[in-house]
């Protein structure tokens, strides 16, 4: 086992380099960097140029004063001055050729060194810390609740095949998944955050503004009040797919022969169910624990962290991509990457804790 292990992290590098690479390779030719939002907002053609350069309480230059004699250079010529293009494209990283900027990226991403962003005076770093809890709130308490709703029933599903439960837990499953959850959030904010008819639930961050005054157990159920809404949205279609995968698992190894042996032996059905069906349905189950792990952080949270006023990482990674804020935008990419093939690995040697015969040392990667 120590050996594949091995192997396996050895194959993340070219991976994360590969995924790196292709990334960078199409930034080189999408339209509108940030050396031409910089220049539509000094010459008028985007937003307010001080905004751009001090968005976030950050100086784009590091002097005021470079920005008020670029907005008079850009302003009063007819064109555009070359000396202030080339002091842009420095500014960015933009006069060295693409493959050296990408070698210098990677080489300070080995070190986690993710530089600073074009358009905020603070480490890109800071700022995922900053937005993480938001993300993380919202990630990891969508994949419990999903995986505690989903296995029992998924479970239950498969044992009362073909019955009026399962028909009608079916239909409630396809309708929660059909339905998008930005519709059901906003749905949520006219019933219960005082759209329209009640006032229970709070509608902007995850905690209250004097969350640092509440006793401890006032602090969880602040936390919890003001996650209930997005938490609701998210898991009302989060489940359906796991639940369906266990049903079908748990089916298939229901009508295989070592299960009607184990009945004949006179055990109970819990017994053939946990004793031995279980472990084997669950496999299956298990291989989808990666990807659900990641897209927890992601699936849905840019629309509904805008709806609840949830500044996360999808709201961040959103603003990065529009405003061209390559920094942020890599190193978040990097990052989840890198935490999709760790989780694909453990997931991997879980596979060897639950089912003892599967051994991937006598297998090639």
């Amino acid at each position: 086992m120590g050996g594949y292990i091995l192997r396996r992290l050895l194959l993340m590098i070219p991976t994360i380099v590969g995924i790196m690479a292709i990334s960078f390779a199409v930034i080189q030719f999408a339209p509108g960097g940030p050396v031409e939002q910089v220049i539509a907002d000094l010459t008028g053609q985007g937003d307010s140029a001080d905004q751009r350069l001090n968005g976030g309480g950050g100086d784009l230059l590091g002097q005021q004063e470079a920005s008020s004699e670029m907005n008079a250079k850009y302003r009063g010529a007819q064109g555009l001055d070359p000396d202030l293009i080339a002091k842009l494209e420095k500014q960015f990283g933009f006069d060295k050729p693409p493959l050296t900027r990408f070698l210098d990226m990677m080489w300070n991403y080995i070190r986690f060194d993710f530089g600073e962003s074009f358009f905020r005076n603070t480490s890109v770093i800071d700022l995922i810390a900053e937005k993480l809890p938001v993300s993380v709130s919202l990630g990891v308490w969508i994949l419990l609740i999903s995986y505690a709703i989903s296995i029992p029933l998924g479970i239950r599903k498969a044992v009362k095949d073909g019955s009026a439960f399962d028909i009608w837990t079916s239909g409630v499953i396809i309708v929660g998944y059909a339905v998008p959850g930005f519709l059901f959030a906003i749905l949520l904010v006219v019933l219960f955050a005082g759209g329209s008819f009640l006032d229970w639930f709070p509608l902007r961050g995850l905690v209250s503004d004097n969350f640092a005054e509440l006793s401890w157990w006032e602090k969880i159920v602040d936390y919890f009040w003001h996650l209930t809404l997005p938490l609701i949205s998210l898991s009302l279609a989060a489940f359906a797919t796991t639940t369906l995968l266990t049903k079908n698992s748990f089916i298939d190894e229901i009508k295989k022969q070592y299960v009607t042996t184990a009945r004949a032996k006179g055990l109970t059905e819990r017994q053939v169910l946990y004793g031995h069906v279980f472990r084997n349905a669950m496999l299956i189950v298990i291989a989808g624990f990666p990807g659900a792990f990641i897209s927890a952080f992601f699936t849905g949270s840019l629309l509904i962290e805008n709806i609840f006023s949830l500044d996360g990482l999808g709201r961040l990674g959103y603003l990065s991509v529009v405003k061209r804020d390559y920094p942020i935008v890599f190193a978040t990419l990097y990052i989840f990457s890198l935490m999709g093939l760790i989780v694909s690995l453990v997931s991997d040697l879980i596979y060897t804790w639950i089912d003892p015969r599967i051994d991937f040392e006598r297998r090639d990667v």
